[in-house]
């Protein structure tokens, strides 16, 4: 692994009641957070090579987590999502090289197919610093009942040399959902859109 990880940390959020009613079954929401060593901290470089790679290792990593943490089995994950924070000594761009060339691609294999975006977000900031990963659903990016975020923060993370990795996988939308649009029965899955 060409990542050297710091510390991962796993969450899983559910949702019982919202709205004074009951949810059942509840809405549940896995995040899975790695802290990496960036190895361009500090320096400006062409290339973002390994960072893409290292992409590529904690989409598998991190989307296996979250699917572990919710306990189904891969095809039944709903939306998915990204995010990540960069150190003080770090680019955005080192960020958006983790984020975009590779991570997707294991991600989606974690989750069973995805053919929509995976919705994203990146910053700058130091440790304790939180980001809002955004969801969508993983196969239809027009089903409104998955627009949805969770927060990602670690109190120790990241330090300046640093970069915090989120990932966060659904079994469900948002408790209640009532605002119209594709619903889920609906889906089609091969555009990523409807």
């Amino acid at each position: 692994m060409k990542a050297k990880i710091r510390k991962i940390v796993v969450q899983l959020d559910e949702t019982h009641l919202e709205g004074g009613r009951a949810v059942t079954p509840a809405t549940r929401r896995a995040l899975a957070m790695a802290v990496i060593h960036n190895p361009y901290a500090g320096q400006y470089s062409e290339s973002l090579d390994e960072l893409i790679e290292i992409g590529e290792e904690l989409g598998a990593l991190l989307g296996q987590r979250c699917v572990q943490a919710l306990g189904i089995a891969p095809e039944q994950a709903q939306s998915y999502g990204k995010a990540a924070i960069v150190g003080e000594t770090g680019e955005l761009e080192h960020a958006a090289a983790i984020l975009h060339p590779k991570l997707g691609a294991p991600l989606r294999k974690a989750v069973s197919k995805g053919a929509a975006l995976v919705p994203s977000a990146k910053k700058r900031g130091g440790p304790g610093a939180a980001v809002d990963v955004p969801l969508g659903h993983k196969d239809a990016a027009f089903v409104r009942s998955h627009f949805d975020a969770i927060e990602a923060r670690i109190p120790d993370a990241p330090f300046a040399n640093e970069i915090l990795v989120a990932v966060a996988v659904t079994d469900s939308g948002r408790p209640h959902p009532r605002i119209g649009g594709l619903q889920v029965h609906e889906i089609v899955g091969q555009d990523g859109l409807r």
